[in-house]
C-alpha cells in the first residue's frame, strides 16, 4: 500500500511538471496575447473588431492600372463581403472583394466589384480630387497606422472612372476632414460592362502615412468600404469588410475597424 500511495505521489509530481491542466484551470488561465489568438483584443482595446487580413510582401513596386489579374494579385490573400456595413442583410449583386500587399515604400490595395448599373459623375475630369466623392459608386480604404491614436487615419476613395479624393481624417477637430492633404498616391481602374464588374488598384506612399516604423512590429487598424447603386442614400447599397457597430450609422466609426497584418 505505501508503495502504490508513493507511485501515485510520483505520477502526480510529473503531471505538474508537464503542465496539464488541472479542474478549473482553465478559468484561472491569463488571457493569450493578441499575436497567439490571430488578432484577438486585448480586454481594455477600443477596438471592437477582431477581423483580419494580411498583406503579402512584394519584392518589385509596379504603377496601376487596374488590372487585378497581374500575378502578384493571384498571390494575394483575397476577401470577400457582400454584407451591408450597418445590419445583417447582404447585396450579392455587388459582392466586393479585396487584397492588399506591401513593399519597403508603397502599401497597395486592390478591389474587385460586382455592379449592376454605374452611379458616376459624368464628364469630369478624373485629374482632379473631387470633393464628396462619396455620393456615387466608390470603393474606400481607411487605414490608421498608429491604432493607439482611434481618431486619426487617412482616407482613400476611387470611383469606376477614376475619380478620387484622399483625406487625413481627425475626429477630434471641426472639420474632421483635411481635403487640403495630399498623399501623392497612385489609382487606376478598369470596367468590364460585359461581365459587369470593375476593379481598382491603389498604390499608397508610406512617407505620407504618419506610420512608426515600416514595416511595423504590430498590426495596424483598417477597414473596406463600398458604396454602390443609383438613387438617394436610402435607396444605395452600403457595404463594409468589418461591420460597423453601435448606434452610429457613419463610416467614421474606427473602433469598428479590423486588422491589417504585414507578412513576407
Amino acid at each position: 500500500m505505501k508503495a502504490l500511495k508513493l507511485l501515485l505521489a510520483v505520477a502526480a509530481a510529473l503531471i505538474a511538471l508537464r503542465g496539464v491542466p488541472r479542474p478549473g484551470y482553465e478559468a484561472m488561465r491569463p488571457p493569450l496575447p493578441a499575436e497567439a489568438l490571430g488578432g484577438a483584443m486585448p480586454e481594455s482595446s477600443p477596438y471592437q473588431s477582431d477581423l483580419l487580413i494580411q498583406s503579402h510582401f512584394l519584392s518589385q513596386d509596379f504603377v496601376p492600372d487596374g488590372n487585378v489579374q497581374k500575378d502578384v494579385w493571384m498571390r494575394a490573400a483575397w476577401m470577400k463581403f457582400d454584407h451591408d456595413t450597418f445590419s445583417s442583410r447582404t447585396y450579392p449583386q455587388s459582392e466586393t472583394e479585396v487584397a492588399s500587399l506591401w513593399s519597403p515604400a508603397y502599401l497597395y490595395v486592390a478591389y474587385r466589384c460586382k455592379y449592376t448599373a454605374l452611379n458616376i459623375y459624368e464628364g469630369e475630369d478624373p485629374a482632379k480630387e473631387r470633393w464628396e466623392l462619396w455620393n456615387r459608386d466608390v470603393v474606400e480604404v481607411f487605414v490608421n497606422p498608429r491604432p493607439e491614436h482611434l481618431n486619426q487615419y487617412y482616407e482613400f476613395e476611387v470611383a469606376p472612372n477614376n475619380q478620387w479624393i484622399d483625406l487625413i481624417i481627425d475626429l477630434d477637430k471641426k472639420p474632421m476632414n483635411d481635403a487640403g492633404w495630399n498623399s501623392g498616391w497612385d489609382h487606376a481602374t478598369h470596367i468590364d460592362a460585359q461581365k459587369h464588374v470593375w476593379t481598382c488598384e491603389m498604390r499608397i506612399p508610406i512617407r505620407a502615412l504618419d506610420a512608426p516604423a515600416w514595416p511595423p512590429k504590430t498590426e495596424w487598424r483598417i477597414n473596406f468600404f463600398r458604396a454602390d447603386g443609383p438613387g438617394p442614400d436610402p435607396q444605395r447599397r452600403f457595404l463594409s469588410w468589418s461591420p460597423i457597430q453601435g448606434s452610429k450609422h457613419s463610416f467614421h466609426t474606427p473602433s469598428s475597424f479590423g486588422l491589417i497584418r504585414f507578412v513576407k
